[in-house]
């Protein structure tokens, strides 16, 4: 008698690890294993608050616009200097005092992390270009240590740079038209790849999100590779 119900138990635990295994256990698999590829960002895949009314219908090829801006040395920098480059992009003003300098520490580690790596590059944007002129860029630069050819901090048009945060970059909720009186303040680091995708949105204030930036500029090489 024992051994009859022992062998019932016995089975029915058979069947339930079983099930298990053949369920859970890809499942746990799928969960735990390292991330091995990347999104492609389009403006429907974003924050619709983040995305310009005419583009949010958009579900693929979204590229960043082509771009003509001065960097910190009074050169001007296209979409041309960044052809077959992966780079990250920020959005910034000189006189910051709240979250830039958090933001612009975090750039310079990037930066020296990938110093010898010609693949990878870095561009902020000044949000008050106006003020932000080439020699108020250059001392910038040099107090946060901007690798010229590396790290290029521009100025511009702002009707041109707040179109490229609004409607390429998708970096800031609030609208606006480039005026007088429009201003935008981001902490977000943007990710593109070669292509001039969109392929990660980061929290520039925070160190950790660093860690997944260089984790995930790994992950674009490796899949830029195959």
């Amino acid at each position: 008698m024992y051994l009859i119900e022992f062998f019932k138990k016995s089975k029915s635990t058979l069947i339930f690890l079983f099930f298990f295994t053949l369920i859970f256990v890809p499942v746990l698999y799928f969960l735990s294993k390292p991330k091995t590829e990347l999104p492609v960002y389009n403006p429907a895949d974003v924050n619709p608050r983040l995305v310009d009314e005419k583009i949010k219908h958009i579900t693929k090829d979204h590229k960043i616009a082509p771009f003509t801006l001065t960097n910190q040395n009074g050169e001007t920098v296209t979409e041309k200097n960044y052809e077959n480059k992966i780079y990250v992009a920020d959005f910034f003003f000189a006189r910051c005092q709240t979250i830039c300098p958090v933001m612009a520490v975090n750039m310079g580690e990037l930066q020296a992390y990938f110093l010898e790596d010609p693949e990878v590059k870095f561009l902020s944007h000044s949000v008050t270009p106006e003020i932000d002129s080439v020699p108020v860029l250059r001392d910038y630069a040099d107090k946060k240590g901007a690798v010229d050819g590396k790290w290029d901090l521009t100025t511009g048009d702002k009707k041109h740079i707040y179109e490229l945060a609004r409607k390429s970059y998708f970096a800031v909720l609030d609208e606006g038209d480039g005026g007088d009186q429009d201003f935008i303040h981001t902490e977000q680091f943007i990710l593109i790849d070669k292509k001039k995708q969109i392929r990660g949105f980061y929290d520039g204030t925070d160190k950790k999100e660093m860690q997944r930036i260089i984790k995930d500029i790994a992950i674009l090489k490796k899949e830029e590779a195959e």
